[in-house]
């Protein structure tokens, strides 16, 4: 009788070391740290694409050693159904995180969102490397949408003037969004920014909104002095309403593909011909910006200062300024000035 007791104590005893241990190894799989608990370990950014199985994440976060244990982690995803319900999206995985935390992130699709500033893109080329490779759909994707005249036309642009719906700003993304609701979104931004009151001032100085925003590429590419810009803009619309050539040296650059160019002159002219982009040889604007506008100076050109100037030229006794006249003879003498101040400098 003693011995079957002592039996059923050791039984017992064995059983409940069992449990403990059970217990202990639950705990670990489930509330211990998998993921970042290398000494240089950063947060751990997990892309995961639309249609991706659980061996697709599997073997990324195996590919980037992402994590400590693999079968733990699988474990926990089989219990809590995430093997068969694999969402797609961004998921930042901070330092020091457990297999319960990740699981029940994934399992939720509770994505972290991208911010993506817009600012300094000239071409649409540009516009699209830049930007279609933060998100799922692609720089091939965005490319070919950006290009196709119908996609443009429903969205009230043409393929030279698309680049004018993209106002420069901060903006937070899912980063799995179809190329779709990427351009619904930033349609909305900007019908959300051309307000009436905007609309009617564009109006008043005869322009079109998406012709204020070209304007507001050259005066970008004019002045970096917030000071000066709605004074360009005044010129240019002075000239705009007389049938007076833009003569704009940056639509030169950009009908020659060359930024780099210091110095305008004849030849260079000459050799942008009958670009539409030309505005020394073509009257009126350009068919679509020559860069990404910032909306201080499109408010700017909206806001342009009503004056009699017909003429500018950069000051060179003030780097980055300009000087402004109302009759060719002053400026033709200003603009000797900075000729000769350019020659000293061996800019040519």
């Amino acid at each position: 009788m003693k011995s079957n007791l002592d039996r059923f104590k050791y039984i017992l005893v064995c059983v409940g070391i069992a449990f403990v241990m059970l217990s202990y190894y639950v705990y670990q799989i489930f509330f211990t740290a998998n993921f970042g608990n290398k000494e240089d370990s950063k947060e751990y950014v997990l892309y995961i694409r639309s249609g991706a199985t659980f061996q697709d994440v599997i073997d990324t976060l195996d590919k980037n050693k992402a994590y400590d244990d693999k079968t733990s982690f699988a474990f926990i995803a089989k219990m809590l159904g995430y093997q068969e319900h694999v969402k797609s999206g961004r998921y930042i995985i901070p330092v020091g995180s457990t297999n319960l935390q990740v699981v029940r992130k994934l399992r939720s699709g509770a994505q972290d969102p991208i911010r993506i500033t817009f600012n300094s893109i000239r071409l649409k080329s540009e516009f699209i490397e830049r930007i279609g490779g933060k998100f799922s759909f692609g720089k091939d994707t965005l490319g070919r949408l950006l290009s196709n005249p119908d996609i443009c036309k429903k969205y009230g642009f043409d393929t030279s003037t698309v680049l004018a719906m993209f106002l420069p700003n901060t903006y937070e993304f899912y980063w799995s969004l179809s190329v779709t609701d990427f351009m619904n979104r930033m349609k909305q931004e900007y019908d959300t920014f051309w307000t009436q009151e905007r609309k009617d001032l564009a109006s008043a100085a005869g322009l079109t909104p998406v012709q204020v925003t070209i304007l507001a590429s050259i005066v970008d590419a004019e002045t970096n002095q917030p000071v000066e810009k709605s004074i360009v803009a005044g010129v240019y619309i002075n000239r705009l309403n007389i049938g007076m050539p833009l003569q704009a040296d940056p639509t030169v650059k950009f009908a020659l593909g060359d930024f780099a160019i210091k110095r305008i002159n004849h030849d260079l002219i000459e050799a942008a011909g009958s670009s539409p982009y030309n505005t020394y040889k073509v009257l009126g604007l350009p068919p679509g910006p020559i860069n990404m506008p910032s909306i201080t100076t499109i408010d700017r050109v909206l806001h342009y200062q009503s004056h009699d100037y017909l003429f500018f030229v950069a000051d060179p006794a003030r780097p980055g300024f300009h000087t402004f006249n109302e009759d060719y003879r002053s400026h033709v003498n200003k603009a000797n000035t900075y000729r000769k101040s350019l020659n000293k400098r061996n800019i040519h």
